[in-house]
């Protein structure tokens, strides 16, 4: 299930009227913020009855070309 943020910044909307929408917003950036900061460091980040959100780094590692039957290494996706 994906949710978009500005279906997410209506419910907020609709559960706390007297928030206005404008800082409402700027809530929501600024954990969404800290959520990409944190996966960016490598952390988990957990959000109890969310979800929880991690990175996995990968290996470089050796491939090969199904048509040619030639290896080749591919690299990390990070490199």
């Amino acid at each position: 299930m994906a949710i978009v943020k500005s279906k997410l910044l209506k419910q907020l909307a609709n559960n706390y009227p007297n928030f206005l929408k404008k800082d409402l917003e700027k809530f929501t950036d600024i954990i969404l913020n800290e959520i990409k900061q944190a996966l960016k460091r490598g952390d988990r980040v957990e959000l109890r009855g969310f979800g929880m959100f991690s990175t996995n780094i990968q290996k470089a590692r050796i491939s090969r070309n199904p048509k040619t039957c030639l290896l080749y290494t591919s690299p990390s996706p990070r490199d």
